[in-house]
């Protein structure tokens, strides 16, 4: 699948005149053209185009930004101490792009694919590079996504087929568990709230038992998360909530 020039305007918000001069300056090159010579762009220029923009959001240079994406050696722990630094004065602001950077991570956990227009609708009607402001806080992506980034690139096919499936197993073992009258803080649901975290941490990146009671905030509080448990069973959604607030009381 890939998208012209107009297409990733739409989808991003930036102007067409903002990803030609990307192009020009080798920060978003296209990966094809069409018979035309028309600039097409496919998923992993969609991918890059995000974290340009997310940079972008957060204050860093043009310049910047290329030496972040293309720095092999890049330090993810540099980048996470800066982050740590920067939400702190700036939680508020921030908070929608955060709740963006979680939904990524989860819908590639749970085998969603985001829609191009999705993975932008974060920024709004905001043009990053519209308004050539730059500000001194400035911060990097986290680690966490980060590390799933790169673990994802590296997975085949046959692994995605693997993961999917344990997944499957799991949401079948959790709704016997639930059928069966379980409490969701009794030790049955939460050995499967502490299965679904290990999961994670084994396909994805590291999830602390904290961080994953935020996903569990997320899983009923955003439709598209309730719906895929829902789908396994009704009322999964707020039964893994509570199992997983309640392995996290026991994991203190």
């Amino acid at each position: 699948m890939s998208y012209s020039v107009g297409q990733v305007s739409q989808f991003a918000g930036v102007t067409v005149r903002t990803l030609h001069h990307y192009d020009e300056i080798g920060l978003l090159s296209p990966s094809g053209r069409s018979h035309a010579g028309h600039r097409r762009y496919d998923d992993a220029d969609l991918d890059r185009l995000q974290q340009i923009l997310f940079y972008r959001e957060l204050g860093f240079a043009l310049d910047e930004v290329a030496a972040l994406l293309d720095d092999p050696e890049a330090d993810p722990q540099e980048h996470l101490r800066r982050q740590h630094q920067l939400l702190t004065a700036r939680i508020a602001e921030l908070q929608k792009m955060a709740e963006a950077v979680e939904h990524a991570m989860e819908a590639k956990k749970m085998g969603i694919n985001l829609t191009p227009e999705e993975k932008f609708e974060v920024f709004g009607d905001k043009d990053p590079d519209q308004y050539a402001q730059e500000t001194e806080e400035r911060w990097g992506t986290t680690e966490a996504y980060a590390e799933s980034q790169r673990r994802a690139a590296s997975y085949t096919k046959e692994d995605w087929l693997r993961m999917k499936q344990e997944q499957e197993d799991w949401g079948r073992r959790l709704s016997a568990v639930m059928d069966s009258g379980a409490p969701a803080d009794g030790e049955a649901a939460m050995d499967l709230a502490e299965e679904a975290r290990q999961q994670i941490c084994r396909f994805y990146y590291e999830c602390s038992h904290e961080f994953h009671t935020c996903l569990a905030e997320m899983y009923v509080a955003d439709e598209r998360f309730r719906q895929y448990y829902e789908e396994i069973k009704p009322g999964m959604a707020q039964y893994l909530h509570d199992a997983i607030f309640a392995n996290g009381v026991r994991n203190v």
